[in-house]
């Protein structure tokens, strides 16, 4: 009795629901063909508009997440040898140990220095012990954990003077110590506020290396095929037929631990010129490549300081400061920023770029730069001497004679120092240009200081650390003081913002630096380029922060990506 009930209230629900729609049918079946065909057309409309509709509006409800899946193709200059963080060379080199290797410590989204290997870290009160706790998920590729005793080994290796790192100064004098499996504790001599950008070194898992002689190191299978905690594994490697490395094959590591990168894949094709690389950007063989000029490319500071290096010892005259601030003030940056370097770039009268919180010196007025430049020198007791064309000083027994710049051979220090010297020659000083290729200035021009006026960048990193470059410990070879710069205060100033670890403090430090060195004149300084990465309009996510070296766009990769899903906002934190 209750089943035939309900199957008679079902039925009239039916009859209810459907009638309309019954009807309707039943009204386009009595209509004319072409009446009827119309009504279909309108009918199907309806529900099409219906469905766009809904589907707009519940796009509108939900939110845009990154999803896993894309591969990026970045293209680089040059041939990777060294693809470990102790020994890595060349930007090719350091490209794939950023995206292979991690550290202790990494670059954050805003430049500053975040805990990546690391669950966090404690600084003693004097400032001299650092102690960091690894994070429990922390693995390397092959699926091993990264323990105190890897960071150990790797900060062993950097010591050790057999293997000849590049990373050697940075840790020479520093004592690491394994605590326990998760916890590594470093010593060091005295405090060094700079000491947390070295932990971004890349950890090298010690249970694959331990056993490699220094002389073989370099001739490691995994020179080539590196096992990192980075972000990406290498899964190929592309050679030609003379067995010249020409792309690598990544996958996003499973295991790293700021979690699973969202690319699945990112291929790096190396070229051997710049001219190459831009050739396939061009042609779409590579999607992305750093240093490429083209609209909407990226744009971020770079931590490098241009400037024509005066050598006082090689030229007599350049000793007086008022020369040196005559060449300096002379100096058309406006034209170098505008014109040669297409607008990519920071005018600067001083030793640091602007950022961090440093101040630059103004710079001169362009439009009277040349004659502000001859009234410098006349008031201290210059004259022109039309006859033999140059500036004489007859109480100091003076003459400004030929100076000559030297530089790489590479098309934009060219370019400058063409427009330099042609400056000073505005100036009555006579001038002439040299140029190098980059392996023979480093060894026969700057090492042995051979040298009146050496233009050159000087990177000085996120921290604005001015000490290497600075400091009259650092005059001679193998210290960067190329102009070898002497100053007692600047000396003190510099060692305060060493071994001081509030930020505030060092700023001061650095600006009140920065103001001396400007004022002494060490160098013309002429800008601080900005750093180009084009990208491909389908890759998200890319957030450049101050770079140091090319690599640091790399930085952030794991944070990248292709693929997009909507999600309703109240699974977007769990997302």
């Amino acid at each position: 009795m209750n089943q035939e009930r309900s199957r008679f209230l079902d039925s009239r629900l039916v009859r209810v629901l459907f009638s309309p729609i019954t009807k309707l049918s039943g009204y386009i079946r009595s209509l004319p063909p072409s009446d009827k065909a119309i009504a279909v057309v309108l009918g199907g409309l309806v529900i099409v508009v219906s469905i766009a509709s809904l589907f707009v509006f519940t796009r509108s409800l939900l939110v845009e997440v990154p999803a896993r899946g894309g591969t990026l193709t970045e293209g680089s200059v040059g041939t990777p040898r060294f693809v470990n963080p102790l020994l890595a060379l060349t930007d090719a080199d350091r490209d794939l140990v950023a995206l292979t290797y991690a550290g202790l410590m990494g670059i954050g989204p805003e430049g500053s220095l975040v805990p990546v290997l690391a669950a966090r870290y404690e600084v003693s009160e004097d400032g001299k012990i650092y102690t960091f706790t690894l994070r429990d998920n922390a693995t390397f590729s092959d699926n091993t954990p990264v323990t105190a005793d890897d960071v150990v080994f790797t900060i062993q290796k950097a010591q050790d003077g057999g293997l000849k790192s590049p990373e050697y100064s940075n840790w020479a004098s520093i004592r690491a110590e394994v605590v326990d499996t998760r916890i590594v504790r470093f010593t060091l001599p005295k405090p060094y506020a700079p000491f947390l950008a070295d932990t971004t070194l890349g950890i090298l898992p010690a249970h694959l290396w331990r056993n490699i002689p220094n002389d073989q190191f370099p001739f490691s299978p995994l020179m080539q095929r590196p096992v990192g905690a980075g972000p990406f594994k290498v899964v190929k490697v592309v050679e030609n037929d003379e067995g010249v490395v020409t792309e690598y094959e990544l996958k996003a590591h499973k295991g790293f631990a700021l979690g699973r990168p969202y690319l699945d894949t990112i291929r790096v094709r190396f070229f051997e010129t710049a001219t190459l690389l831009q050739g396939a950007y061009k042609s779409g063989r590579v999607e992305s490549a750093y240093g490429i000029d083209v609209p909407g490319a990226l744009r971020a500071p770079y931590s490098r300081v241009f400037g024509v290096f005066f050598n006082k010892k090689d030229n007599k005259a350049l000793g007086e400061i008022e020369v040196r601030k005559a060449l300096s003030i002379a100096v058309d940056r406006e034209h170098i920023v505008t014109d040669l370097l297409g607008g990519y770039a920071t005018p600067l009268f001083g030793p640091v770029s602007s950022g961090n919180g440093i101040t630059p010196p103004t710079l001169p007025n362009p439009a009277t730069r040349i004659e502000d430049a001859k009234q410098t020198l006349i008031r201290n007791g210059w004259a022109f001497n039309e006859s033999a064309g140059t500036w004489k000083n007859k109480k100091e027994k003076l003459s400004i004679d030929t100076v000559t710049i030297r530089t790489s051979n590479v098309p934009e220090l060219k370019a400058i120092a063409t427009a330099v010297q042609a400056d000073w020659q505005a100036l009555g000083v006579p001038t002439a240009v040299e140029f190098y290729e980059p392996g023979d200035l480093t060894q026969e021009v700057i090492r042995p200081r051979a040298y009146d006026a050496l233009l050159f960048g000087m990177v000085v990193g996120r921290e604005q650390d001015l000490y290497a470059f600075w400091d009259s410990g650092e005059q001679t070879d193998p210290g960067l003081n190329i102009a070898s710069y002497a100053n007692t205060a600047v000396d003190a100033l510099l060692e305060k913002a060493r071994s001081t670890s509030d930020p505030d403090k060092v700023r001061g430090y650095i600006q009140s630096a920065s103001d001396k060195i400007a004022a002494d004149y060490p160098a013309a300084f002429t800008h601080a380029p900005d750093f180009l990465y084009a990208i491909p309009k389908t890759l998200y996510g890319v957030n450049l922060p101050q770079i140091a070296a090319p690599s640091d766009r790399f930085a952030l990769v794991a944070t990248w990506y292709k693929e997009r899903a909507y999600v309703w906002p109240f699974l977007v934190q769990g997302h």
